[in-house]
C-alpha cells in the first residue's frame, strides 16, 4: 500500500519542480502569453469590433488594413476582415482543441490496455494502429472529408479519427515501462482490478507524455482543418475559418494581398505558439531533468 501511495504522490512531487523549469523556458511562455491573447481576442473580440463577420459594405470592398474603422481591411464583399479572422478564429481553436480531445482520449485508452496486457493484445491493438498508419493521414482526412457532410463537427470528428494513432504508441510504450513498477505489483497483490491499475495507478504517472501529444496535437489539427479547408472540403462558406479564408484570397494575391497574409500569419502565430508549449511541457514533465 505505501508503494501505491508514493506512486500517487509522484506527480505532485514534480508539478512544483516542473511549473519552475515551464517558467523557465522563454519560447514556452512567449507561446501560452500568444495563445491566451489570441483565444481571447476570438472570445471578446467580436462584441467589440463596430462590424460583425456577416455585414456587407459593398462601398468599402478591398479596403486595406487602418481603413476608417475597418481595422485589418475587408473582403471581396465589403465584410470586415478582423470580424471574419476573430469568428474564423473561434472555430478553427475549437476544432483543434475538441479534436485534441477526442482523439486523445482514443489513443489514451488504446495504450494503456496494448501496454498493460501485452501479448496478443498488444499485438492486435498495435497492428490496428499500424493500420491506420499505413495510410497517408491527409489522403484519408481528404477522402472522409469529401465523403461526409463539411460541418465543424463532422470535420473535428474527421480529424480526431485521423490524429490518435501517435498518441496510442507512446501511451503504450509509456505504460509498458510502468506496468513492472513495484506500485502496480503492490497493487496485483493486494487484489485490484486490472481497470483500477490501469486508470487510476498507471495512468495518472503516464500523463506528462499525455499532456505534451496532446498539445501538439491541437497545433496539428488547426493545421489539418486549414489544410482541407483551403483546398475547399472543409468549412464551408459563409462560416468563416482560417482555411477558407485562405481559399478565398488566392485569387487576389496580387491586388489585395492582405486578404492572405492576415489570416496565414495568424495559423503560424497559433501552431508555433502550440508547440512552443509543448517544447515547455515536454521539458517541464520530465522528471529525468531534476537534480537531486
Amino acid at each position: 500500500m505505501t508503494a501505491i501511495v508514493s506512486a500517487k504522490l509522484a506527480p505532485r512531487w514534480w508539478h512544483s519542480r516542473g511549473v519552475q523549469r515551464f517558467m523557465q523556458h522563454r519560447l514556452a511562455l512567449l507561446g501560452l502569453f500568444m495563445i491566451t491573447a489570441l483565444t481571447l481576442a476570438c472570445i471578446i473580440g467580436p462584441y467589440i469590433l463596430p462590424y460583425d463577420a456577416l455585414f456587407i459594405d459593398l462601398r468599402a470592398r478591398f479596403a486595406p488594413p487602418l481603413t476608417g474603422q475597418h481595422y485589418l481591411g475587408t473582403d471581396p464583399l465589403g465584410r470586415d476582415l478582423a470580424a471574419r479572422l476573430l469568428d474564423a478564429g473561434r472555430i478553427s481553436l475549437l476544432v483543434g482543441f475538441f479534436a485534441m480531445l477526442i482523439s486523445t482520449v482514443i489513443g489514451t485508452v488504446i495504450g494503456v490496455v496494448a501496454g498493460y496486457f501485452g501479448g496478443w493484445v498488444s499485438t492486435v491493438l498495435m497492428r490496428f494502429v499500424d493500420a491506420f498508419l499505413s495510410f497517408p493521414s491527409i489522403f484519408l482526412l481528404l477522402a472522409l472529408a469529401a465523403l461526409l457532410e463539411p460541418s465543424p463537427v463532422m470535420i473535428t470528428v474527421i480529424i480526431a479519427v485521423t490524429s490518435w494513432m501517435e498518441v496510442a504508441r507512446i501511451v503504450e510504450a509509456e505504460v509498458k515501462s510502468l506496468r513492472e513498477r513495484d506500485f502496480v505489483l503492490a497493487g496485483r497483490m493486494l487484489g485490484l482490478r486490472n481497470a483500477h491499475i490501469m486508470f487510476r495507478e498507471i495512468l495518472p504517472n503516464a500523463m506528462g507524455p499525455i499532456i505534451v501529444a496532446a498539445t501538439l496535437t491541437v497545433a496539428r489539427a488547426i493545421l489539418l482543418e486549414a489544410y482541407i479547408s483551403f483546398l475547399g472540403y472543409g468549412i464551408q462558406p459563409p462560416l468563416p475559418s482560417w482555411g477558407n479564408m485562405l481559399n478565398g484570397a488566392q485569387q487576389y494575391l496580387a491586388s489585395a494581398p492582405w486578404l492572405a497574409i492576415i489570416p496565414g500569419l495568424t495559423i503560424t502565430i497559433a501552431v508555433t505558439s502550440f508547440n512552443f508549449i509543448g517544447d515547455g511541457l515536454r521539458d517541464a514533465l520530465d522528471v529525468r531533468n531534476d537534480q537531486f
